[in-house]
């Protein structure tokens, strides 16, 4: 076993998978056919756009939904990560989930 300087790591400058829960905004509201391509998400209209919420999203997750959004030809406004503890929720603000 090598010393803390030898062994790889996120403090060696190396890149931390994406991982986290995020925010996806798209323009409009989307149809319940649409809805049901993103079982795995949690989604909010909050007019003039839908909010797809995703927890615990790694990478190959978030890409994968980017390209379903794409795919059914759906207009991307915005993705975000959310800080830790700030998902769908957790805001006494945010609409109810659909």
């Amino acid at each position: 076993m090598g010393t803390a300087e030898e062994r790889p790591g996120p403090e060696r400058g190396e890149a931390r998978p994406v991982g986290g829960d995020f925010e996806i905004r798209i323009k409009g509201r989307v149809s319940q056919a649409f809805r049901s391509a993103f079982a795995e998400l949690t989604v909010t209209v909050s007019p003039p756009e839908t909010v797809l919420h995703g927890a615990r999203l790694d990478q190959a997750a978030l890409y994968g939904i980017l390209d379903r959004i794409q795919a059914l030809g759906l207009e991307l406004v915005e993705v975000r990560r959310l800080p830790e503890g700030r998902g769908p929720g957790t805001d006494p603000a945010s609409p109810n989930a659909l």
